[in-house]
C-alpha cells in the first residue's frame, strides 16, 4: 500500500504500509539498490519507546519519511484512541525511535516540512472525526520540540467537484525559489466509493500557512 521512499547511502530506504492476512495495517521497512526492486522486511518495524504505554496501538498505516537535520523522521497514522498521526525517527533504517502522538484523535496525513521555518518544525494534517474523515481541510502546525504542537491554521478547504469530499496532503513539500510546491490528493465521492485524484499547490516559504497558487484542475486520476 502507500509508501515512503528516500535516497539513503547512494540506494534507497523506505517505510511501507503492509497489511497481513488479517488486514491489519503496520510498518515494515524495506531497502533498494535501484528503487525498482525492494528487499522489504517480513516483520514489523519494532520500535523503541521512551514510554512504554504508548506501545500499544490499533494500526499504523500511510507512512511519511523526510530527511531534517541530522535523521530521518517518519509521521504516519497511529492507532490511539483513533487515527492519530505518530512520529517517530532513525538513523539507519534498523533501528526506530518512538517520539509522540503529535495530535489528538482524530487526525490523519501527517507531513512534515524538510526543514524548520523560523525555528520552528512545521507540520501538515487533516482533522477528522470518528467516521472516514468528512471533515476535508487541510491545517498546518508547528512546534519547537516536534513534541509539543500547535499554531494551528487552517490552510486549504475542498473547492473543486474532483476533491468534493476531502484534501490531504501527499509527500514532503518540495521547496523552489518561488515557495513550497505541495502536491495533495483530493477525494470525490462517486457510486462506486471513492475517487482519488492528484494536484499541486505552492505556499509561501516563510509562511507556509499563506496559499500563493492552487491548481483548479487536477493533475492525474485513476
Amino acid at each position: 500500500f502507500n509508501s515512503a521512499v528516500v535516497p539513503f547511502q547512494g540506494r534507497f530506504a523506505g517505510v511501507f504500509r503492509c497489511d497481513n492476512k488479517r488486514r491489519q495495517m503496520n510498518l515494515h521497512a524495506g531497502e533498494s539498490e535501484d528503487g525498482f526492486h525492494w528487499r522489504i522486511t517480513d516483520r514489523p518495524i519494532d520500535w523503541i519507546y521512551r514510554n512504554v504505554e504508548l506501545a500499544a496501538f490499533e494500526h499504523r498505516y500511510d507512512p511519511r519519511v523526510v530527511w531534517l537535520e541530522d535523521r530521518y523522521y517518519v509521521t504516519w497514522c497511529n492507532g490511539y484512541h483513533g487515527p492519530t498521526i505518530g512520529i517517530g525517527y532513525t538513523h539507519d533504517f534498523e533501528g526506530f525511535h518512538f517520539l509522540e502522538n503529535a495530535l489528538l484523535p482524530y487526525n490523519r496525513n501527517g507531513v512534515l516540512f524538510p526543514r524548520k521555518i523560523k525555528d520552528k518544525y512545521v507540520m501538515l494534517s487533516r482533522p477528522s472525526d470518528r467516521g472516514h474523515t468528512p471533515f476535508g481541510d487541510i491545517f498546518i502546525s508547528q512546534s519547537p520540540d516536534m513534541i509539543h504542537w500547535g499554531e494551528h491554521r487552517c490552510l486549504m478547504s475542498p473547492q473543486e467537484a474532483w476533491e468534493s469530499t476531502k484534501i490531504g496532503a501527499g509527500p514532503t513539500p518540495i521547496e523552489t525559489p518561488d515557495g513550497w510546491l505541495l502536491f495533495y490528493h483530493g477525494v470525490l465521492t462517486s457510486c462506486n466509493g471513492f475517487v482519488y485524484s492528484l494536484s499541486a499547490a505552492l505556499l509561501d516559504l516563510d509562511e507556509p500557512w499563506k496559499v500563493i497558487a492552487r491548481a483548479r484542475p487536477y493533475l492525474l486520476n485513476p
